[in-house]
């Protein structure tokens, strides 16, 4: 990628490897985290009530489950695509007063947004209105999660020492099957003691009503950190250094490679994690018939898994590197995508737990590096634009399209071997954008910030 050398020299001290900003890490490991456990325990709220709650009660019953399941689908994907509006905005923002403010902001609209969507009418009381209302409530939820991500990896990899990046800022990226398992217990405790038609009724609603107490933990915890000193040291260049810019625009005209390269590395993981953590959902529901509160129970199970797993694949990209741990995840995702669906036609539960256990463990090999790798492509002074940029568009090309596209191969062929070609291709793309990287382990971000600047004094040189 488009950065200094990756290799940090040995004479160079790492400013963040002291005993005070280790004292000082985990709160920010924390603060990154509260804020991203809510940010995911609404979005699988919603991903999961697209296949249970929202197809029925939102949309006009057409006979076939999958019509309505698929019209859910469709306004989840509106979060989707708000969320690299809110990665510009944020980013921008961000780049400019630090990822602190950003985050609290944030959690706020994420908040706000989800609560309000178990307050919905449903499509017998207001018709058209109540879907409306809804792509409304889940644009605002999108926009607030595309400024989330890149603020809190960032708050995380910016304070970490540069031999255990990859390991600290995988942190963040456990916190969204933490909010996923959240989510999935709420679910699991309402749909075993309520009947199913008290849980269409108003039960799927307080796990959205819920969401107020999470956030007003998490935006407690978010005002007790503060910005990393590389980024306050940068913050004072901008504003004295004219021609340091920041921003979308300035990202594109330096760093396209950094953009495309994470868009690249993002596209099989995003796909790969909605496949199994959401269409899995819709496959056994309508084509095995199992029991939702049987799915959610290994889903719950899948879930703790995935929680361990993503920081030790984390300190695995620090030892190993990011390229061999990345490729291996985009290797392996292809034989999953071939081994799962047969694994699934079983049956039986433990077969099934294990095809979805697995999926989540190749997840992690391609998850738990991603905050290290992105922050490693970027100057300080852009990097909440270029990572949130090149994190966000994609989930509009991947995850948004993931299950729709599933479910709707599915219904037209009525078998599960489309699905995997197209899983099997994702990854294949991912793997060439792996191939292209520099390896950037133990990289110092001050070196890249030091290369940022000799381009452009070198840029100014030539103008005067």
């Amino acid at each position: 990628m488009s950065t200094a050398d990756p290799a940090t020299p040995a004479a160079e001290l790492d400013p963040n490897d002291t005993p005070e900003n280790r004292g000082g890490l985990k709160k920010v490991v924390a603060a990154s985290m509260a804020g991203t456990v809510v940010e995911w325990y609404e979005l699988f709220l919603f991903a999961t009530a697209s296949t249970l709650v929202f197809g029925p009660l939102f949309f006009v019953d057409t006979g076939n489950p999958l019509d309505g399941i698929i019209k859910a689908f469709l306004i989840y994907a509106v979060g989707f695509i708000a969320r690299p509006l809110g990665g510009i905005v944020f980013g921008h923002f961000g780049d400019k007063y630090g990822r602190k403010h950003l985050l609290q902001v944030a959690i706020i609209l994420v908040g706000a947004a989800t609560f309000l969507m178990g307050c919905l009418p449903t499509f017998h009381q207001v018709g058209y209105w109540a879907p409306t209302l809804l792509v409304i409530l889940r644009f605002a939820q999108g926009f607030a999660v595309g400024g989330e991500w890149g603020g809190a990896i960032l708050l995380v990899a910016e304070h970490s020492p540069n031999k255990e990046r990859g390991f600290w800022a995988s942190w963040p990226q456990a916190a969204v099957p933490l909010g996923n398992l959240l989510a999935t217990i709420v679910l699991l405790i309402l749909s075993r003691t309520l009947t199913d038609d008290q849980f269409l009724a108003w039960g799927w609603r307080v796990g959205f009503w819920l969401s107020v107490v999470i956030v007003a933990v998490g935006y407690y915890i978010r005002t007790h950190v503060s910005d990393a000193a590389i980024f306050k040291e940068t913050q004072k260049e901008v504003i004295e250094a004219k021609g340091a810019a920041y921003g979308v625009a300035e990202v594109f005209r330096r760093y396209p490679r950094g953009v495309f390269g994470a868009m690249g590395l993002r596209f099989a993981e995003n796909i790969l994690y909605y496949i199994v953590v959401t269409f899995s959902i819709t496959y056994l529901s309508t084509q095995l018939k199992m029991d939702t509160s049987n799915i959610l129970l290994l889903l719950l199970i899948a879930h703790v898994v995935h929680v361990i797993l993503v920081p030790i694949m984390g300190r695995l990209t620090d030892n190993l590197g990011r390229r061999p741990v990345y490729a291996t995840g985009a290797v392996l995702g292809i034989g999953w995508a071939f081994i799962a669906f047969p694994m699934f036609n079983t049956q039986n539960e433990w077969i099934i737990l294990a095809a979805v256990v697995l999926g989540l463990v190749i997840h992690a090999f391609m998850y738990a590096g991603q905050p290290a790798i992105m922050a490693e492509m970027f100057p300080t002074r852009m990097r909440y634009s270029g990572v949130s940029l090149g994190y966000q568009v994609t989930s509009i090309i991947a995850g948004s399209l993931a299950p729709i596209i599933a479910t709707t191969l599915l219904r037209q062929f009525g078998t599960w071997v489309p699905i995997s070609i197209y899983i099997s291709v994702a990854c294949l793309i991912t793997l060439i954008a792996v191939v292209t990287l520099r390896e950037t382990k133990g990289i110092s971000l001050q070196s890249i910030d030091a290369e940022d600047r000799r381009r452009l004094d070198e840029e100014r040189s030539a103008q005067g």
